[in-house]
């Protein structure tokens, strides 16, 4: 039998005596698009395109396109069911409205907080690699300080935290603009070179699809958007379209800076580079090509603001529909941000980037994301048909959710298989 669901005010908890805080809702598309591509481009681009490369060749730039498409396809149904269920706790919310099961709600929402949590540990470390390049310090030290100090932006206040993020974000960006006018002359060759860019047989196919397989991850995080939905200002109407235009602006940069990557070095040249995109800048002759870590550092640090930010509206959404401890659902009168949860997600965060190697762990959150987010699918294929809303403003078309949950499954059984 279904379990029921207790209804939540969007603004108190009405279950108990005390009337609670609510969340602050001050962000509008704006700083919400910024979030999602600080969230998307993160340490993604600055890392993945050499390994893209490296499969795909000179097709990387297909590749990176394709995967923004799949991506796209699970950007339709969380646009949809944000508008549907504009609540904090995101993911455990659609699957318990779907399917009428705490069980499978508290997995999904707990899947998402291990994934968040092992993420951020680890572009800590990532970022701490790039931190050394200025100061001397262990790995370990460099990733708890940067964060301690994220958990700090995350706990001050949302709309600090968003500003915070869209001012990397715009960092993030604009190295990426560098790498692109500084790498554009190398594009004079693309007339006489465009064929290239198309596989002319079975095994340059093959190479692209693997590396859409590998350029998919440089996507994951869009979703993160969802579990602002308490946050947003008129979220029907501006999240939804948030996500779907991080998306598409994140698949445009990431094809353009692929393009010009791939013809400025060779892809086996880029595949062979852990700084892929700081090797295209030293091939250009640009004079602080050494100094260009430290915008790779902005861009990985934003990552653990980010995932720490998550960890926290899921605990805290979660708590409101009772798959988690009721002690996380607080609101900080003065900061009118979950500050437990916060903490708690940074502490633990902080645990594992000082206590815990990283190998075997996160090479399970990959797929641990795309099962939930095949579960996200399948809830709105579900909805779609038990609850019909016409008066929505932007509805994931019929194929989108069934086409997303397919090209997710098929995303997993090729890493599995690989």
């Amino acid at each position: 039998m279904a379990d029921a669901i207790k209804p939540r005010s969007p603004y108190f908890d009405d279950a108990r005596p005390e009337r609670r805080p609510a969340l602050k809702r001050s962000l509008g598309f704006w700083p919400l698009t910024f979030y999602g591509l600080g969230t998307i481009i993160g340490a993604g681009i600055y890392v993945l395109v050499g390994e893209v490369a490296g499969r795909a060749g000179m097709a990387a730039p297909l590749a990176f396109v394709a995967a923004g498409i799949v991506a796209g396809l699970t950007g339709f149904s969380y646009a949809e069911l944000v508008a549907r269920h504009p609540e904090a706790a995101g993911e455990t919310a659609y699957v318990q409205e779907a399917f009428g099961s705490r069980v499978l709600a508290r997995l999904a929402g707990v899947a998402l907080i291990f994934v968040a949590i092992i993420a951020a540990a680890s572009i800590a470390k990532g970022a701490a690699g790039y931190l050394q390049q200025y100061v001397a310090l262990p790995r370990w030290a460099g990733g708890a300080i940067v964060v301690a100090l994220f958990t700090i932006v995350a706990a001050v206040g949302v709309t600090e935290s968003v500003r915070v993020a869209v001012v990397l974000t715009i960092i993030e960006i604009g190295g990426l603009v560098l790498i692109v006018v500084m790498a554009s002359p190398a594009l004079e060759a693309l007339p006489a070179r465009a064929g290239e860019l198309i596989p002319g047989n079975l095994g340059g196919w093959a190479g692209v699809f693997a590396g859409m397989f590998v350029a998919f991850f440089a996507f994951i995080g869009f979703d993160t958007l969802a579990n602002m939905a308490e946050e947003a200002d008129e979220v029907a109407r501006t999240l939804p379209r948030a996500i779907l235009a991080a998306v598409a602006i994140s698949s445009v940069i990431y094809g353009v800076v692929a393009l010009v990557s791939v013809f400025a070095l060779s892809p086996a040249d880029l595949s062979a580079h852990d700084a892929p995109l700081v090797a295209v800048l030293e091939k250009t002759g640009f004079a602080y090509s050494r100094h260009f870590a430290a915008i790779a550092l902005i861009a990985t640090a934003n990552g653990v603001m980010v995932e720490i930010m998550l960890v926290a509206r899921l605990a805290y959404g979660m708590a409101r529909r009772d798959l988690l401890p009721d002690w996380f659902s607080a609101v900080n009168a003065r900061t009118r941000t979950p500050l437990r949860a916060t903490l708690i997600g940074g502490a633990l965060v902080l645990a594992l980037v000082v206590a815990v190697p990283f190998s075997a762990l996160v090479s399970a959150t990959s797929t641990i994301t795309l099962a939930v987010f095949a579960l996200v699918n399948l809830s709105l294929m579900r909805l779609q048909v038990k609850a019909p809303r016409p008066d929505l403003a932007i509805r994931a078309p019929r194929w989108a959710p069934p086409l997303g949950a397919l090209t997710c499954l098929g995303l997993i059984a090729a890493q599995l298989a690989d």
